[in-house]
């Protein structure tokens, strides 16, 4: 007998923990940035990329002045920018007793998220939603450094979002 009835995948969960110190700042509900971070974590586990366990990642929303800095510590840049991923590298000793795989720490500056949202013509949720799918990925050591890497981070970027109902962000604008 056959079930013609499609059940809906299941969603792998990662504990997401969203810190914003501006009350000035307008940033999506944390559900959003729960559902984006598990899209990831679904997708990956779905097409054995990532072990199916339980992660946990950390959002933090800063300011251009803390994106600033962060930048330039960590990239010896200068300049305010979108989005920042620093991957946790769990020590060995700690592995066996920890709960939940650490996957990092996200940072975000919210001005120019709003900001490049606007000027690409995409709603402030898509860009959002890109650089939270972006920044994962970058915890999962996926990266754009040279094209053929591009290509591939881009392609999981395009196919994880578009299972979200976002269209392809690099349709008109790509992502540098």
């Amino acid at each position: 007998m056959n079930n013609t009835s499609a059940e809906p995948p299941p969603k792998y969960s990662c504990a997401v923990d969203v810190q914003c110190m501006y009350a000035d700042i307008s940033v999506p509900a944390d559900k959003l940035f729960s559902e984006w971070v598990s899209a990831v974590i679904t997708f990956l586990v779905e097409h054995k990329q990532l072990e199916q366990t339980d992660y946990e990642v950390a959002i933090r929303i800063v300011d251009k002045v803390d994106s600033q800095q962060l930048n330039n510590q960590y990239r010896q840049k200068n300049v305010p920018t979108n989005v920042l991923s620093f991957p946790f590298d769990t020590p060995e000793i700690f592995k066996q007793c920890q709960q939940l795989d650490i996957l990092g720490d996200i940072v975000v500056c919210a001005l120019i998220v709003e900001a490049e949202a606007q000027q690409q013509n995409k709603s402030i949720e898509q860009h959002w939603a890109h650089m939270i799918v972006h920044g994962v990925l970058h915890l999962l050591n996926y990266d754009h450094t040279n094209d053929d890497d591009a290509s591939v981070m881009e392609a999981l970027e395009t196919r994880i979002l578009s299972q979200l109902g976002y269209p392809n962000p690099y349709t008109e604008h790509p992502y540098e």
